[in-house]
Formats: C-alpha cells, sequence, structure tokens
C-alpha cells in the first residue's frame, strides 16, 4: 500500500478487480493505491467496528449501504486499536458527521491512518458483480496512483489472494494482557487472541470472568498457566488451512476437557481440531443482519458475520471425532452454511458468526452464558 496526504474530495479514483471489471469515482479517505479481497457487508450501521475489527486484515470492504459516515466517529467504539481493512468503497459519503459522540468525519479518520478508499461508485452493481464471480482481488487507485489500467490490473493479479493467507499472528497481540472481571471474579478464561476484538473479552468480563488475553503463538503451558476455567479460541483473518499451531494448541486443550468456546475463526479452528475440512466461500457472510438456526432450541437468531471460509461438517448426523460425538449446532438460513458446532461428550462449542454484537443485534448474547453454564457444570 502506498498513499499520501488527504486531498481525497476531488481527486479521481479507479477501483480494479482482478476479473478486469473497473468502477470510476473520487478518493475518500488517503490517495495513493492499495490491494486485498474485494467483500461486501450489508450492515447498515456499525462501519466504525467494521472497520476497526482484526478479521477485515487484507480486504477491501464494500459497503452496500448507500450512505455511510453519517454519525462520523468516536474514541469509544473502536474494537482495536487501528483500522484493519485495507481499502474502503462507499456510495454516497456523508458530507457533514450528526452525532453528539463524533469527533471527527470518517473522512478525516480513514486519512489518518493511511486508508485508501473510493466514493461516487455504484456500489450495488459492484455487489452483484461480486455475488455473481465471488470475492477476488482488487486494487484502490486515487490521485497520481491513477494510471492505464492495463498496468493497474496487472498489479492487481500480482497482489496475494486470500486463500492460503496465514494472518492471525499478524493481527495478534504480541505481549498477553488481563482484562478484570466486572464484580465478583467468578472464573478465569484464557482467550487465545486471532484477531480478537475488545467487546469480547469485555462481554466474558460483565459475566464475573478474569480474561488473560494470550497470543496466537501461546503454548499449551501459557494457557495453563494461568489455571484457565475455560479457554476461548476468537475471530480472526485468514484461512483456517493455515492455522496449524492454533489447531495443535486447541486439540491439547480438549485432550484435558476443558470447557472451551470458540467464535468465527475459533469455530473453523474447532472444525479442523475435530477431523472436519474447510473451504473457501464464494463471496462469505458480512454484515450485521445474517439469519441463524440454533439447531438445539430451534430459535432463529439474527446475527453479526464477517466469515469468508466455513467448516465442511455433515448437517444432519452426529460424527464421531477424536473427542467424542460431535454435530452441527447452528446453520445459516440462507444457504445453509455450517454456523456452530458442539461436543457432545465433552463441554466445548464454537460459532462462526460474532456473539460479541459490536456491531449487531443481541440475539446471541446468550452463548456468553453457556459457556458460563459449562464452566459452572465442570466446577461442580
Amino acid at each position: 500500500m502506498t498513499i499520501s496526504t488527504r486531498g481525497a474530495a476531488q481527486a479521481p479514483a479507479v477501483l480494479v478487480l482482478e476479473d478486469g471489471r473497473s468502477f470510476r469515482g473520487r478518493a475518500y479517505g488517503a490517495v495513493g493505491e492499495t490491494f486485498g479481497e474485494a467483500v461486501f457487508s450489508t450492515g447498515m450501521t456499525g462501519y466504525q467496528e467494521t472497520l476497526t475489527d482484526p478479521s477485515y486484515h487484507r480486504q477491501v470492504v464494500v459497503m452496500t449501504a448507500p450512505h455511510v459516515g453519517n454519525t462520523g466517529v468516536n474514541d469509544e467504539d473502536p474494537e482495536s486499536g487501528r483500522i484493519w481493512v485495507s481499502g474502503y468503497v462507499v456510495r454516497d459519503p456523508a458530507r457533514t458527521p450528526s452525532n453528539w459522540r463524533s469527533r471527527r468525519s470518517l473522512d478525516e479518520e480513514l486519512a489518518s491512518q493511511g486508508v485508501v478508499g473510493i466514493s461516487g461508485i455504484d456500489t450495488r452493481a459492484l455487489t452483484r458483480h461480486l455475488r455473481e464471480r465471488g470475492a477476488m482481488r482488487v486494487g484502490i487507485f486515487s490521485g497520481n496512483a491513477v494510471e492505464d489500467e492495463g498496468v493497474l490490473l496487472a498489479k492487481v493479479r500480482q497482489a496475494p489472494e486470500m486463500k492460503g493467507a496465514d494472518l492471525a499472528a499478524e493481527v495478534a497481540t504480541k505481549e498477553a494482557y488481563v482484562v478484570p472481571a466486572v464484580g465478583t471474579k467468578k472464573f478465569t478464561v484464557a482467550a487465545i487472541d486471532l484477531g480478537i476484538k475488545g467487546m469480547t473479552p469485555h462481554r466474558m468480563a460483565e459475566r464475573g470472568i478474569e480474561v488473560h488475553v494470550l497470543p496466537a503463538t501461546a503454548t499449551l503451558d501459557e494457557v495453563y498457566a494461568v489455571q484457565p476455567d475455560g479457554v476461548f479460541f476468537s475471530n480472526g483473518p485468514g484461512d483456517p488451512s493455515t492455522a496449524d499451531h492454533p489447531v495443535a494448541l486447541m486439540r491439547g486443550v480438549l485432550e484435558r476437557k476443558t470447557p472451551l468456546f470458540g467464535i468465527c475463526f475459533g469455530n473453523q479452528i474447532l472444525g479442523r481440531s475435530l477431523g472436519f475440512g474447510t473451504y473457501k466461500l464464494k463471496y462469505g457472510h458480512r454484515g450485521i443482519n445474517q439469519p441463524v438456526q440454533d439447531r438445539t432450541t430451534g430459535k432463529v437468531e439474527v446475527t453479526a458475520h464477517n466469515h469468508g471460509f466455513a467448516v465442511d461438517a455433515p448437517l444432519d448426523k452426529v460424527s464421531d471425532t477424536d473427542f467424542g460425538r460431535a454435530e452441527v449446532s447452528h446453520v445459516c438460513l440462507n444457504d445453509q452454511v455450517v454456523e456452530g458446532l458442539q461436543l457432545l461428550d465433552q463441554p466445548a462449542f464454537s460459532v462462526q458468526y460474532h456473539p460479541e454484537a459490536a456491531a449487531g443485534p443481541h440475539d446471541a448474547a446468550y452463548l456468553f452464558d453457556r459457556f458460563v453454564s459449562l464452566m459452572e457444570g465442570q466446577r461442580a
């Protein structure tokens, strides 16, 4: 990625997809060039949480909602210490933000963090193209970076693909840290940071859990050095087929029968640990309005998603694994993609989506209570 200072409002910009289709518009945020995987998010709100979610590392996010930036940027809602998206695509950015918590415009925030974006393009046409052709590599070029499109296309096709990308260690914390329990401490959890969002340990802390957030490279000895009542595996970016260390670590936890909970990337890690494969979705699930059914209760939840890979597990049968029987616990009602797994013979489960609701609905908050129940049962 190369960038220059903000001069975005009038600078010409072009978005070039790896299949040759292009869209011309105006620069938004920083001016320069950037590359990543083009994906779309269907959330009408929550753009600040999306931008700062480490799971979006090396992705260029297309917002399907036409108006973005209306509430500006505040200092309370970021999910990490920086913006992680590689690029940002909007149709009609807000001219002036209006919200009592706003501290600066979205345009200013993108520019200050060097995030190259584009505005003024037909995001509906781009989204339909990605639905039909699938997520693919893309480049955004603005200012002096706008050259002959043949040259730009060659640059896009030289960029790395998301398939085969090992990215979790790039976004995870380098040093362990502790999020203290709110009120009386009831449990200790070791949380493996594969790209964790800030709200996730907070949701556990609200339930009396002291959360020890550990690097993605943590060893089994380091996990058990904190004497955990449970172990959590977080969301994160990249291809789960490359995540051999997290899989080995999770298998070690499963061998000890410690209560285990995983979300998003953690769900894929559990799938691999149980012997299932993973595969890349055509265009993935991203946004805060995805319908999922909890098959253990029959309840349908509206949920927040960000995943381009999924677990390849049978929907309608119980599978025998190295750690006992396993089944699919949650499924997406749009396309029948596996959205959750659970073991039947020991306390371990996972979901593919984001129950911390940042941003998003609170329908799935009960999953943190389910984790607490597993730890209570193990202690009893």
